[in-house]
C-alpha cells in the first residue's frame, strides 16, 4: 500500500472563473427582459429591458404595473397600448433552457407567476426573461397552438 500524501484540494477553475451574466449584478440591482406578447398566433412580441430592479422588494404585481406604465410612456410600444396584459410567466433564467416555441413555453403552467410574490420568491435572478400577456389569449392559443403567417 502506498503512503503517498494526499494533495491539498486546490480547484483551478475558481481562479479562472469567468463571471456569468447572472452573477454580474446583485439581486438588488438586476436586469430583466419582459417579453410583451401581442399575438400568440402571429408570434408578435416586443421585449422591454428593465435595469436596476430590486428582486427582493418588488412583487410580480408591482412589476406588471411598472411595465404597463412604461408601455404607455414609450413611443415604440404604441401598438401594445390597447392590450389587456394581466399575466406573467417565467420564460427563462440566465443560462437556463429555452423552449422551442418562439413565442411562449406552453408547458409548465406552474411557471405562471403569483402576483403577490416577490421576484426573488419566484426564482428570478439577473437576466431573467419573463413573458407578459393576456391570459384569455394564452388559454385559447394553448388549446389550439396554430401559427398564422397572414
Amino acid at each position: 500500500m502506498s503512503s503517498a500524501p494526499v494533495p491539498e484540494y486546490n480547484p483551478q477553475h475558481e481562479e479562472n472563473h469567468q463571471i456569468l451574466g447572472s452573477e454580474r449584478n446583485p439581486i438588488t440591482n438586476a436586469t430583466l427582459t419582459i417579453r410583451i406578447i401581442k399575438s400568440f398566433e402571429f408570434r408578435t412580441q416586443k421585449s422591454m429591458v428593465l435595469k436596476g430592479i430590486n428582486l427582493e422588494l418588488i412583487t410580480v404585481n408591482e412589476l406588471m404595473n411598472l411595465v404597463r406604465e412604461e408601455v404607455k410612456k414609450q413611443s415604440g410600444y404604441k401598438p401594445y397600448r390597447t392590450l389587456v396584459l394581466d399575466t406573467m410567466k417565467l420564460y427563462t433564467v440566465a443560462h437556463g433552457h429555452k423552449t422551442t416555441n418562439l413565442i411562449i413555453n406552453l408547458d409548465h403552467d406552474e411557471w405562471i407567476l403569483d402576483p403577490t410574490k416577490t421576484l426573488k420568491e419566484i426564482g428570478a435572478q439577473n437576466e431573467t426573461e419573463i413573458s407578459f400577456f393576456n391570459r384569455e389569449s394564452y388559454d385559447k392559443f394553448k388549446a389550439n397552438p396554430e401559427i398564422k403567417w397572414d
